[in-house]
């Protein structure tokens, strides 16, 4: 059986070969000779710099992940954007889908396309004087596209009227009582 010996002292244990004095921190230094520095002792240690490249690695491969990440949201961001007009494209046909389901407006564009007239009556077709067809001003208008204005209410009126009796405007013209030329009534000019 083989002894194993027990350290000789608190906190201390003898190595195989110690003499049985125990070693001091004054007997590692090895004195200096007058002319040699001491020189100092590299902060970069064996496992600092393997920390060091696992950062690195890591930080690596965030950065490949978050420019992944980015170009994923931008692509999605493109897709949305293409997603809101093919629906405002969807949304003009359905509401051009909804005007052709009303007879007047198919009328109307039987009139306007193909000059169609109902029986009993005369198609008149207006021409310039270069001999081209004029066409109408008049078009029906979208229901979606007219805006709705609210109506002033008449207690507005009336005290926008109250208000105008308090401060007339300066001193106009009066109305025309004549249309150009000299002065002149009109009941003379019948």
């Amino acid at each position: 059986m083989k002894r194993v010996r027990q350290p000789s002292g608190p906190g201390r244990s003898r190595r195989p070969g110690d003499r049985g004095t125990p070693r001091s921190a004054a007997a590692d230094v090895t004195p200096l000779s007058p002319g040699e520095t001491k020189r100092p002792r590299s902060k970069l240690t064996g496992r600092a710099a393997i920390l060091a490249l696992v950062l690195a690695v890591l930080a690596i491969s965030y950065a490949s992940s978050m420019r992944a990440y980015l170009q994923q949201r931008a692509h999605i961001s493109d897709l949305e954007a293409q997603i809101a007009t093919k629906q405002t494209s969807i949304d003009k046909l359905a509401r051009e889908t909804q005007r052709w389901k009303d007879p007047a407006y198919v009328k109307d564009q039987a009139r306007t396309r193909f000059g169609y007239v109902d029986p009993g009556e005369r198609a008149w077709v207006v021409v310039g004087a270069d001999g081209t067809r004029l066409e109408d001003q008049a078009k029906l208008s979208d229901p979606d596209d007219v805006v709705h204005q609210t109506p002033t209410a008449w207690w507005e009126k009336a005290w926008g009227s109250v208000e105008l009796a308090g401060h007339p405007p300066a001193d106009q013209d009066p109305p025309a009582t004549h249309i150009g030329g000299p002065a002149k009534k009109i009941s003379e000019s019948q």
